[in-house]
């Protein structure tokens, strides 16, 4: 005989942990969607027409980068960029970026 207070159903456990994790961190796409409204206003417009950010990994930005030239200058203002990023976004989620030529799509 079956228990009446027991489900049928199976639930995956990738559903249960997907719900747990998003109580516990915000998703990375999230934080980046927050970046990319954020980006031109944070940083400038002349920075943001040769730089863009693609990903997030942890707590580190990967940013696109028009040239080696655009990379090189912005290596001098990664720890300013950072700082400005995390005053925008109200909390200290980017520790690093890292710049690499890429589409600035």
């Amino acid at each position: 005989m079956r228990d009446p207070d027991k489900q049928s159903e199976f639930i995956h456990i990738g559903n249960i942990l997907d719900g747990v994790l998003k109580q516990v961190r915000s998703e990375p796409g999230d934080v980046l969607k927050a970046v990319w409204r954020l980006w031109e206003e944070t940083v400038g417009g002349t920075i943001a027409e040769n730089a863009r950010p693609a990903a997030i990994k942890g707590n580190l930005l990967i940013v696109h980068v028009s040239s080696s030239t655009w990379m090189h200058q912005l290596q001098f203002l990664k720890k300013d960029m950072i700082a400005q990023i995390n005053a925008a976004l109200g909390k200290p989620i980017i520790e690093a970026i890292n710049f690499k030529i890429g589409p600035l799509e």
